[in-house]
Parts: C-alpha cells; structure tokens; sequence
C-alpha cells in the first residue's frame, strides 16, 4: 500500500497537496499570483517611443536657489532667450530629453532652416509657485526670479526678445511671470496651464461644483490645493496670481499668448485656459488658443514651435 501511494505521489505531486479545503484555497492563490505576474511581465511596456533630434548644446548651472541649464542648437541661434518653466516632478535637464515633448519642439526647429532661440530652462525644485512676497514662508519666488534674470543674460547675452514657455506647473509660472511683467517679455506660451475659473480659497461648494463641472480628479484637485495653500495665503493673495485676474488689466501691448488645453485635462484646467483666452482677446492680446482632443497636456507641437520663431 506505501508503495502504491508513493507512485501516486510521485505522478500526481500537486494531488498529493491537496488534504483539506485549505489546499485548494492554497493553489488557487498561487494560480492567481503567477498569472498576474506573468502577465504583467508580458504586457510590461518593453521601451519608449523616442524622438529622432539632435540634441541642443547644454551648459548648466544655479544662482542661489534657482537651478538653470543653458541649451542652445548646433546651428547657431536667433537672438531671442526662451525660458522654459517645466512641469511637475521635472527639473532644469528635461528640455533634451528625448521622450518628452521638448524634444518634439527640437526637432521641428530643425526641419527647417530659420534658427531657434536659446532655451534657458529654469527650476526651483520638483513642485514651486511663482508669487510675490506674501504671508507664507515659501512666496516671492516670483520676485527672485526676476531678480535674476540678468546674472543668466550676462552669460548668454542680452536677448532680442524674451520668450516664456511652461506646462502645467510651469504653464500657470509663466501666465503669472508674463502677466505680472508684461514690459520685459514678448511671447507667453502656457501649455495645460494650471488655470481655475474658481478660487481654491472659495466655498467647498464652488470648488465641489466645479470639479464636476470640468472633470477634475478629486485626488489631482487635493494636491492643487495644498499646492496654493503652500504659496499662498488666502484669496485676495490668489487673485494676484490668477491669470483671470491678471488678464483683466492687459491691453495690445501685452505679451502674445498661446493657450492650449486637452478637453478632458483630469486638472480641470479647460475651463479656466478656454476663458482666459476669450478674455484676452478682449482686452487685445494677440492670442493663439488651441483647444485640443486629449488629456493633461496634450501639446500641438508644430504650432507651437512655429509660434516661438514668428
């Protein structure tokens, strides 16, 4: 009898396992854990889509808290400086990478043949907000980085123009910066910019009816706000801030803009960014709005690297 059960064993070693119900429980288990682990493994994407460019020459370097990389094209540039205010969780380094929308704007530039600005990006860290000095500890970046501005443009240069350019994070950075300074720059590009046609200081009923309004995610709409919350105050400290509030003292003599936005930005940004542009063309500012069939960030890359040579 041991040696018939043995055989049976040794051919069947997973029947010989099973001796209660917990066993099978056990096996199911297991089934389930190895399956979903192959096929993880089997769906895993195995790369990213790259862009064919050749990358922009790249000095970099930083003047008290702020972080900068100098880029320029191979072929020689314009004239005019293109500051670039990246996104969150991104740094100064992000404009020569080759899977980011940086390189995109690259490598349109080169398939023609008038010259690119030198692009200068700048960082103050992985999430920052550009405000004037406020109550809280962490404003004024705004007034710093304007500050220095010329210890960059002693090193490249005093510039034919002053181009901005950001996204998300950064596309709100640049509205506050362009719209604060309109004298000192010539073009605003605010791409997916965190733009709200409500106050994150405003009625929990207002911002509760807005994100079901938009499409915001709830759990995207707890960062904005403690991200305003860090910077700033109370409302009347966001509404210098708030390009909807900015826009309202622009004129012809404003930088242009070009405004761009996914339909279903899970940020909520569409609204804000659609009424920012149609206030701007009241008030006379050359403007480009780019309304587009995607997500966050969604970018068109060819208008927008048109629009920063014009």
């Amino acid at each position: 009898m041991t040696n018939s059960i043995t055989s049976v064993a040794r051919r069947h070693p997973i029947r010989s396992l099973i001796k209660s119900p917990h066993h099978y429980w056990f096996l199911a288990i297991l089934l389930i854990t190895v399956t979903h682990c192959a096929w993880g493994a089997i769906t895993r994407p195995q790369g990213d889509q790259k862009v064919s460019f050749v990358p922009a020459e790249k000095v970099c370097g930083s003047d008290g808290p702020l972080r900068y990389c100098i880029y320029r094209d191979k072929r020689g540039t314009n004239g005019d400086v293109a500051y670039h205010l990246h996104g969150r969780n991104l740094d100064e380094q992000i404009w020569n990478d080759d899977t980011y929308f940086t390189a995109m704007v690259q490598q349109e530039w080169q398939s023609g043949d008038a010259l690119p600005p030198i692009v200068v990006t700048l960082s103050y860290g992985k999430t920052w907000l550009l405000t004037p000095q406020g109550a809280k500890p962490d404003s004024g970046l705004l007034d710093d980085m304007m500050a220095r501005l010329t210890a960059i443009e002693a090193k490249v240069g005093v510039p034919r123009r002053r181009l901005l350019i950001g996204e998300s994070m950064g596309g709100l950075n640049v509205l506050v910066a362009g719209l604060s300074h309109p004298s000192r720059f010539a073009k605003v590009a605010a791409l997916c910019p965190g733009v709200y046609a409500f106050s994150p200081f405003g009625p929990s009923s207002e911002i509760q009816a807005a994100m079901a309004r938009t499409g915001a995610d709830p759990k995207i709409a707890t960062g904005v706000w403690l991200l305003a919350n860090q910077y700033l105050a109370n409302d009347g400290e966001w509404q210098r801030i708030s390009p909807l509030s900015l826009i309202e003292r622009a004129g012809p003599n404003y930088p242009a803009l070009y405004l761009s936005n996914g339909l279903y930005d899970a940020y909520g940004n569409y609204e804000g960014t659609e009424r920012l542009a149609d206030l701007a063309r009241r008030r006379g500012v050359k403007t480009e709005w780019h309304p587009l069939y995607g997500g966050h960030c969604a970018i068109d890359t060819s208008s927008l690297a048109a629009f920063l040579l014009s």
